[in-house]
């Protein structure tokens, strides 16, 4: 696993990231982590994983024509 470094980080984004990990009941390095992690966003496999479980859990099911309700809605 790699691990970062961040030089020069402003004493106020220091504390409030401190306090953002204490109302989450984490420890400053594992809130850090989540942040990155979400900021990263999701890789292509990561992706792929949850379209292919959405389209499983939709499979067979019937839906409306969208561009038809969409229609209908601009004729209001």
């Amino acid at each position: 696993m790699g691990q970062i470094l961040i030089r020069d980080l402003d004493a106020a984004i220091v504390e409030r990231l401190k306090a953002r990990a204490r109302e989450h009941g984490r420890s400053l390095q594992s809130e850090a982590r989540l942040i990155l992690e979400h900021a990263a966003g999701f890789t292509r496999q990561e992706a792929r994983r949850v379209v292919a479980r959405w389209q499983q859990s939709l499979a067979g099911r019937r839906f409306a024509d969208s561009a038809e309700l969409i229609r209908e809605d601009r004729r209001r």
